[in-house]
């Protein structure tokens, strides 16, 4: 290990030396080598790959599809003294071509872009002029269409060999299985290494390999790329699996049992704002995420969570790729997940700091139906989405051989009233026909403001009566956009309202109050799901779905399903060794903290009483006290929980108790 690399990582972050594959990682492609990192949540991925950026020439391009995490690292780096700067949907032109000119220059070191963004004329322009030391790609598993989260845009990378032979490639992941790893390898792999020997491929020096007794698996060779492993193993972080009667009135005693920050994951975003609620009804500080907040809204809410204004957030999958909150004590998946990937990633959100930390998820016997509802809903019959092929046809008036490139607002609900659907269905049934080529469904495009003046440009300045909010406001629009008087332009919010020292809410009062005057007509920014045709309208005959795009994907879903199911259910095997074996580590130890490992040392130390046994000292509890008892009065039988559980299932099945409301009481 170069010593340049540990002074640069002592004088950015203050650390003597490196952790884990970390050293490995950064003198393997700060060698040249095209390199693939696997390294848990909270492995300290971005030092990998800003350390050597800083010891090198050029630009670092970093693609990474998290809005969040570009802000959020761009600001530390910067705080750094170091140049960095990042592209994605807000920025005004002008903002973009600074940008992009000032890494032209040699004036940036890092540029993160998210990989729509390459597909963009104006960038691949401007790319050719950069001098880029390397890429790095963050979120690896996402090129990957066997991965649980294959995003297309992804394929857009490989062109970037293409256009910057030569340039090496740091991938990096947290959660990727073996069959995955081999994917990204092979998607990221310049062409000309496909068919060169073996022999002749690159491999890493001798030196990068790590001595057996680090918990690091030592780099092999997969085409073109030296692949680093580093044990997913979390030895801080507790799995723990509830089997829960009340799943609400288990959340509240969790967090009210634990302390720290606290994540709660939810499915639906009707569910995060109902549960917020319920939590700070119940003197639990709350809040909640989801994707249809407002940009301000969010950025409200995970700023108050990560302040520790508020403990819990309750929030969908939407919330936390890319948050760099490492004090996280708690995360609880209210709702189970339908991957070993999503489960893992989201739940090793906790205890990044390496203290104590815990992941529970809580599960009720009508969760294994719903799991296996949702192969049907994500992979409805090829005959249910022609259906809706053809029904898209009629709600858009299209004729056979129309409407290539046309793009269309699809409002969903009116459609499934319309047509008798079910929006989860139509929305699967859209995504496959994306897959498919027919189209291109974009759930939630952020359709920008749009203004348009009302007055003559002489007329604005006889304007009376007008505040100073509303004098900086008109002033910055005609400074930085022409055409206005001509027809509708789009404005960018962020910007305007920087320049005018302005929130956001208060830009769009002070718009507002100027369309009500006659000024100028204002269109707020709004999300309108799109359907754009990629092809001319098709017989729903003549539709084809090819096995990787439907019946492949279909049967790794449902694997992916099943490997959750038996996660969950399973009661014999360590939580952790379970999810280490799923990512191909078959020596993992049993981790001890589990709840099976705990019932496995209690049941080794005291013997657990019956089912019936159980169930009696229940009843007769209940019958001593003549009321409707507080759930958490169980405990006082001094009984394992998971024994106290299973009596209240079967006392349920056999309509002997009733749960309402956190009480329990007889039937």
């Amino acid at each position: 290990m170069s010593d340049k690399y540990r002074e640069i990582l002592k004088r950015y972050w203050g650390y003597d030396d490196f952790r884990g594959i970390q050293g490995d990682i950064i003198a393997s492609i700060g060698s040249g080598h095209d390199t693939l990192g696997l390294m848990p949540t909270g492995g300290g991925k971005s030092i990998t790959f800003q350390v050597p950026a800083l010891a090198m020439e050029g630009v670092c391009l970093v693609i990474t599809p998290l809005i969040a995490l570009m802000k959020d690292q761009v600001h530390h780096l910067r705080q750094n003294g170091i140049f960095a700067s990042a592209i994605y949907s807000g920025l005004s032109h002008d903002e973009v071509l600074r940008i992009l000119d000032n890494c032209i220059l040699g004036r940036t070191r890092f540029l993160y872009v998210s990989p729509e963004r390459l597909s963009s004329d104006l960038f691949v322009t401007k790319l050719r002029h950069m001098r880029i030391s390397f890429i790095t790609v963050d979120e690896a598993h996402c090129i990957s269409q066997w991965g649980y989260d294959f995003r297309p845009a992804y394929l857009q990378i490989s062109t970037l060999r293409h256009l910057l032979p030569g340039v090496p490639v740091l991938a990096l992941t947290a959660t990727a299985t073996p069959p995955v790893v081999h994917d990204i390898c092979e998607k990221l792999t310049p062409p000309s290494s496909l068919h060169t020997p073996p022999s002749s491929r690159i491999t890493p020096p001798s030196s990068l390999h790590t001595p057996p007794s680090s918990r690091i698996t030592p780099p092999s060779s997969l085409n073109s790329f030296a692949v680093y492993r580093m044990s997913f193993a979390r030895p801080n972080l507790t799995y723990l699996v509830r089997h829960a009667t009340d799943k609400l009135h288990e959340l509240v005693h969790i967090l009210s049992h634990t302390q720290g920050s606290a994540i709660v994951y939810v499915r639906s975003r009707r569910r995060c704002k109902e549960l917020a609620e319920y939590l700070a009804d119940c003197q639990l500080s709350a809040t909640y995420y989801h994707a249809g907040l407002e940009p301000q809204d969010k950025d409200r809410r995970q700023r108050d969570w990560q302040h520790d204004q508020q403990r819990v957030m309750v929030a969908t999958n939407a919330f936390g790729m890319g948050i760099d909150k490492s004090d996280v004590r708690l995360v609880v998946h209210y709702d189970c997940p339908d991957s070993i990937e999503a489960y893992f990633q989201e739940a090793g959100r906790a205890g990044r700091d390496g203290r104590r930390a815990y992941a529970v998820l809580l599960y009720h016997r009508a969760d294994h139906g719903k799991l296996l509802k949702r192969i049907d809903d994500t992979f409805p019959p090829l005959d249910y989405v022609r259906q809706v092929y053809e029904h898209l046809a009629y709600y858009f008036q299209l004729a056979v051989g129309d409407g290539f490139g046309v793009l269309h607002e699809f409002d969903i609900q009116l459609f499934c009233q319309r047509f008798h659907h079910f929006p989860i269905r139509v929305q699967s049934a859209l995504y496959i026909l994306q897959r498919a080529g027919y189209l291109e469904y974009d759930e939630a495009p952020d359709q920008q403001t749009r203004v348009r003046f009302l007055l003559e440009r002489h007329e604005l300045y006889r304007l009376h009566d007008t505040t100073d909010h509303e004098e900086r406001v008109l002033d910055t629009l005609l400074r930085n956009y022409g055409g206005l008087f001509a027809d509708f332009c789009f404005i960018d919010d962020d910007f305007i309202a920087r320049q005018c020292a302005l929130s956001v809410q208060q830009l769009h009062q002070v718009l507002l109050v100027l369309s009500q005057r006659r000024v100028l007509q204002y269109i707020p920014r709004r999300q309108v799901p799109t359907v754009r045709y990629l092809q001319r309208r098709e017989d729903p005959e003549h539709l084809s779905f090819p096995p990787e795009v439907y019946q492949q994907r279909l049967d790794q879903y449902k694997e992916r399903i099943q490997s959750m199911l038996h996660y969950v259910e399973s009661d014999d095997t360590c939580r952790s060794r379970l999810l280490l074996s799923y990512f191909g580590e078959t020596d993992a130890k049993d981790c001890g903290q589990c709840d099976v490992c705990r019932s496995s040392r209690e049941a080794a130390v005291i013997p657990t009483p019956s089912r019936d046994e159980v169930c009696r000292q229940i009843l007769a509890l209940l019958d001593e006290g003549g009321a409707p008892l507080p759930l958490p009065t169980l405990h006082r039988l001094a009984l394992p929980t998971e024994a106290i559980d299973d009596a209240l299932r079967h006392l349920t099945q056999e309509e002997l108790v009733l749960i309402e409301d956190g009480y329990l009481r007889k039937a």
